[in-house]
């Protein structure tokens, strides 16, 4: 990922403002100063590679700025796949993954994101949308429960509908719409949300935080992206006290993982991890070998920690696919 720039001179140090990166587009972006006042900046430099979330020290000039150095990153999540890095955002305390009733969510896209999350030490939350949908909702809330018991964050939301009917929603634990539930979820953090189309996205952000269409708008014309509109992450203060914040995201059809290092992916999975330490060989890919752990709790209904096999198709495909691009230099 970018490298950081050495220290300024102690004359250009002084001169030096702390600031926060809250929008970003192609070699633009818009910094956040204490006060809330936002100015356009630009990173010296090619390699300074500035994302949204990024607490940065950057040299005013007569109406804009020079980023001059990032600040260490406690985390940046990014996808990776054999033609370029994308980051979404740095030092964050959570990922909301958006997922839908309908159109039915590819379990494949919702465990990638969720393996980005866990190599960043990044918790995740998973929303379940479109709670009105009766039986296509129950549907896909049955799908979750390997989640659900793995130990992640699953809540059910009804983000256009408004408050539900008794008996609409398979989820029990749903009150209302589910919104009150989400954004207690969200308050102190800074989260960003990811969700493919159709899942609710931009429906979810405007009710948590009215005027984020026309906030969007200024952002973009700030940043001359036209049309560009929805490749812009930007984000968005819940509070007057500006310490809840949520990042929207572009949306995305695919999401690589060629970052991760396929003998460690068994780490990044919840279900898979636990059974490892059993098996017989150190360096064991949990495929093929005899006394693999993770095999025999697949194999195993008694065991407690059930792996899925549609949880272990997920694993073995990954591995598969990161173990190729291992070999072709990826």
């Amino acid at each position: 990922m970018s490298k950081q720039r050495p220290p300024p001179s102690a004359a250009s140090a002084a001169s030096l403002r702390d600031g926060l990166v809250v929008a970003s587009h192609g070699r633009h972006c818009v910094v956040e100063i204490a006060d809330g006042e936002r100015v356009m900046c630009h990173p010296r430099g090619k390699k300074l590679a500035v994302v949204v979330g990024d607490r940065v020290r950057w040299l005013p000039s007569e109406d804009e700025g020079t980023i001059e150095q990032i600040v260490t990153r406690k985390n940046l999540f990014f996808r990776q796949d054999e033609i370029r890095t994308k980051s979404f955002a740095a030092n964050l305390d959570q990922v909301l993954i958006l997922v839908a009733a309908e159109p039915e969510f590819s379990e494949h896209q919702l465990a990638r994101a969720l393996i980005a999350a866990e190599a960043e030490h990044i918790d995740p939350i998973i929303v379940l949308n479109k709670a009105d949908l009766g039986d296509q909702f129950s549907h896909g809330w049955k799908r979750l429960a390997p989640y659900r018991a793995m130990g992640y964050t699953v809540l059910p939301l009804a983000a256009k509908s408004g408050v539900l009917t008794s008996g609409e929603s398979a989820a029990e634990d749903l009150v209302g719409d589910g919104l009150s539930a989400l954004t207690e979820r969200l308050q102190g953090r800074t989260t960003l949300i990811l969700g493919p189309s159709g899942a609710g996205k931009s429906t979810l952000i405007n009710r948590l935080i009215p005027g984020a269409t026309a906030q969007t708008q200024e952002i973009s014309q700030a940043l001359n992206s036209g049309k560009h509109t929805t490749t812009t992450t930007s984000w968005y203060w819940m509070d007057e006290a500006r310490r809840t914040a949520l990042i929207d995201s572009p949306g995305f059809q695919e999401f690589g993982l060629r970052q991760i290092d396929p003998m460690q992916l068994a780490a990044y999975m919840p279900d898979i991890r636990p059974h490892v330490p059993e098996c017989k060989f150190y360096n064991c890919t949990h495929l093929h070998e005899p006394g693999c752990g993770v095999i025999a709790a697949l194999k195993d209904d008694s065991v407690p920690e059930k792996i899925t096999a549609a949880r272990y198709r997920i694993y073995s495909a990954l591995f598969e696919e990161l173990k190729s691009s291992v070999a072709w230099g990826g």
